[in-house]
């Protein structure tokens, strides 16, 4: 079923045409290949509160909640922290400790004019599980958020016991002579144009529509979930998540993926109509050493909030595994 939030037909057009595939997953990332050479950032921190503040002065916001071994949790474009409620109360309910932090940029952290890409979110990512010592943790990134994880555990295994990507952006969206099944840059613009000056109705457009699949027959919307959407889309900084189009579809991670050892679950559907399933979970999978690849045939994006229950039991198994 469509929603009808007012969106004209040529907005639906739109969606449908620049395939979503940046939508509202987006991964946060240094600009293509440049970025890969990039020296990440020296980061320290020092706690204020609910916050870690990183050396160029951005202050990340953070939950923690709970003790025993340690789940982060790094949330998609353009959401924050709050996107991971049901995995929150699930697994804090199951004796894990669990952290979530809102991306430079987005929800309560910093709106930051510069640095919005996967080096410094990757960074960011380190300076806060130093500030809280975690060692062991699991790290689960959505979406964008599953580049931030790959680009993080391949600098940081040490740290890291799993890791899990799911809907993620991974190993890379962007079209080009060695990814020629990838989205073309100019599939993208729409999500920078229409973020940058008509951000209030088209983070109305992309939860009624791709990102929960509302948009497919028979599915009802679920308007509380939309109005969540929006809510945490509209906390972050504009110029930060426009910036953040170009880091989550241009940046390469098959080389982190290639890096990392400790086991990684692959989550992906079939209908995913923002990061479509053949440009990233097989891939992706494929890449890790130790991976594996979990495949739905019916979910949305989204499907974190929408189908919680079976997404929280599936990670579950895998950290007990």
């Amino acid at each position: 079923m469509t929603s009808d939030h007012g969106s004209s037909a040529s907005r639906r057009a739109l969606l449908a045409g620049s395939v979503g595939v940046a939508a509202a997953t987006a991964m946060a990332a240094s600009a293509g290949a440049a970025s890969k050479h990039a020296a990440a950032p020296m980061m320290t921190s020092h706690s204020s509160g609910s916050t870690v503040t990183t050396t160029d002065g951005v202050q990340i916001f953070y939950k923690d909640w709970g003790s025993g071994q340690p789940i982060v949790f790094s949330h998609g474009w353009p959401l924050s922290a709050d996107d991971w409620d049901p995995q929150m109360m699930f697994f804090l309910q199951h004796g894990y400790r669990v952290i979530a932090h809102d991306r430079r940029g987005h929800g309560r952290s910093t709106q930051t004019a510069d640095g919005n890409d996967m080096d410094h979110y990757a960074a960011d990512l380190a300076a806060l599980t130093g500030h809280l010592n975690l060692k062991d943790a699991i790290h689960v990134g959505h979406s964008t958020g599953g580049g931030e994880v790959a680009h993080y555990i391949a600098r940081h295994q040490e740290r890291v016991a799993k890791g899990a990507l799911i809907s993620a952006v991974t190993p890379i969206l962007l079209k080009s002579a060695s990814n020629p099944e990838g989205t073309p840059r100019e599939g993208f613009g729409p999500y920078r144009q229409q973020t940058a000056f008509n951000r209030p109705q088209f983070y109305i457009d992309v939860p009624s529509g791709p990102f929960y699949g509302f948009n497919r027959p028979g599915v009802k919307p679920i308007q509380g979930l939309i109005d969540n959407w929006w809510r945490q889309g509209m906390m972050g900084g504009v110029k930060a998540q426009v910036d953040c189009v170009k880091a989550f579809s241009e940046t390469d991670f098959t080389e982190d993926l290639k890096k990392i050892t400790v086991p990684v679950l692959v989550m992906h559907s079939k209908d995913d109509q923002v990061v479509p399933y053949a440009d990233s979970g097989p891939k992706a999978a494929a890449l890790l050493k130790n991976g594996t690849l979990k495949t739905y045939e019916n979910y949305p994006h989204g499907m974190i909030t929408t189908q919680a229950d079976v997404i929280n039991a599936d990670l579950l198994a895998f950290f007990q595994s």
